[in-house]
């Protein structure tokens, strides 16, 4: 076992660091796996809370990089909260989903990455309080192999490489890889493309 460089978080120390001092920061590419999506708010400019998906827009409007990886289909207000914004609806938030993601991830830049408990809710990653938020916990790290191995398994599931076999297509709501397509080249077990994480630029 290598040990690596990680900071342990729960409850509202898992929003204030992943929500507010990482993502709204980003300057390249988020990239979000999550099993379930709701309407979140967070803390906005002037403290005014606002919903997670106008942070988004506003990275994508500085030309952020954003995906949504998901299992389950997001909630109404969620959905209409996204196509009340143009930018996010003509690609500036890519979604996909996949029934079969249940692992919590963000990472941002390439270069940092949350995993663990939480899903993009607001009793999870959201600003719920702490006597009603969910009980969570998670790790933040900028160890390039743990990144990498994030970012592999994300990048295989984005791209339909693990379509290939899948026996829960039947009841996929959107196949990233349709049926009659050409498949994806399939990862190997435990295959990861190394060398794709780097430094946080502060």
């Amino acid at each position: 076992m290598r040990p690596i460089d990680a900071e342990v978080l729960s409850g509202s120390a898992l929003y204030r660091e992943v929500v507010l001092s990482k993502l709204a920061h980003a300057r390249e590419s988020v990239w979000i796996a999550t099993a379930n999506v709701k309407a979140m708010y967070v803390e906005g400019a002037g403290g005014k809370f606002v919903p997670l998906l106008e942070v988004l827009d506003g990275l994508a409007a500085r030309g952020v990089a954003l995906r949504l990886l998901h299992a389950e289909l997001p909630s109404r207000p969620f959905r209409a909260a996204f196509d009340a914004r143009s930018r996010l609806v003509r690609g500036g938030l890519e979604l996909k989903v996949c029934p079969r993601v249940h692992f919590k991830a963000v990472v941002v830049d390439g270069a940092w990455v949350y995993l663990g408990s939480a899903n993009l809710t607001g009793a999870g990653l959201g600003a719920k309080g702490d006597d009603v938020r969910n009980f969570e916990m998670g790790f933040v790290t900028e160890d390039f192999d743990v990144i990498d191995r994030t970012t592999a398994l994300f990048d295989a599931v984005w791209n339909g490489a693990e379509c290939q076999g899948c026996r829960l297509r039947a009841v996929c709501p959107d196949p990233i890889l349709p049926s009659g397509v050409g498949q994806a080249k399939k990862r190997g077990r435990d295959a990861v493309r190394l060398g794709q994480s780097r430094r946080l630029r502060r």
